[in-house]
Formats: structure tokens, C-alpha cells, sequence
């Protein structure tokens, strides 16, 4: 991944629905340039998927640390984690934790569902959560 290849990715961080040729104007590139970057990193894997990021005003997010029991698997640990509802995004961590999670729900009630299911989980031995009052972009 070269130079031109991150700011690809920044732009895309940005707005995700920017077409190539409006990203082509801003790296001063062929529009068919972008298209083959973009196209090699969604196959290499860097780029997994565009996303709609929706903020509607409602709903609850959340941050949730968890700690994983020694003679457990993170990487199993947090593979389960992902199949809860609520539960946007599983991160293996450093640090105190070993997972963080994103969530987000309708209410602070669905929050707390959903942080009872990650408790329940095997492995968890300790979460910490945070919710996020609000989004500055």
C-alpha cells in the first residue's frame, strides 16, 4: 500500500459514497486509476466493505471493554461476541482489555441487553462500558 493508496482510504473514510471521479479530482488521478486502486484493496482485503454510518438522533451507542479469561481464546471469545445483536463492531485490543466493542441500539435498555449477553459469553470474565453521549464528526 502506497502513499497514494492512503489517502484513497482517508477520502473514503470521509464520504464513502464519493464517486471515483470525484476522488480521481482530488489526488489528481484518472478516474480508472482510483477504480483499480479501490478494486486491488477491497480484494487484499484492506477495504471490507463500504458502510452507511446513520445518525438519526435516536438510539443509543456504547463502547464495551472486555476482559477474556486467561485459558480462554480472544480471537473465539471475540468471533462470538459479533453474532450479538447490538454489537456493530469487535476489536481485539491491547492493554487492560482484550476486546473493546461498538454498540448500538434503539434504547440504553437494548444497550444493557446486549451487555448482559456479552457477560454471559464464556470467556468474559469482566466488561467495562461506556456510553457515548454523543458524535462529533
Amino acid at each position: 500500500m502506497d502513499e497514494i493508496d492512503k489517502k484513497i482510504i482517508e477520502i473514503l473514510k470521509e464520504n464513502s459514497r464519493l464517486s471515483y471521479m470525484e476522488i480521481a479530482k482530488r489526488i489528481n488521478l484518472s478516474e480508472a486509476s482510483v477504480r483499480r486502486r479501490v478494486k486491488n484493496l477491497s480484494s487484499k482485503g484492506i477495504i471490507r466493505r463500504f458502510t452507511v454510518d446513520v445518525n438519526t438522533g435516536q438510539g443509543a451507542n456504547a463502547i464495551t471493554l472486555v476482559s477474556v479469561n486467561p485459558t480462554a481464546s480472544t480471537s473465539e471469545v471475540a468471533e462470538n461476541l459479533k453474532s450479538i445483536k447490538g454489537v456493530r463492531i469487535v476489536y481485539e485490543i491491547t492493554g487492560e482489555y482484550d476486546i473493546a466493542t461498538i454498540l448500538s441500539a434503539d434504547s440504553i435498555a437494548e444497550i444493557n441487553k446486549c451487555i448482559d449477553e456479552i457477560r454471559k459469553s464464556n470467556g468474559v470474565v469482566n466488561t467495562n462500558t461506556i456510553i457515548i453521549l454523543r458524535v462529533i464528526y
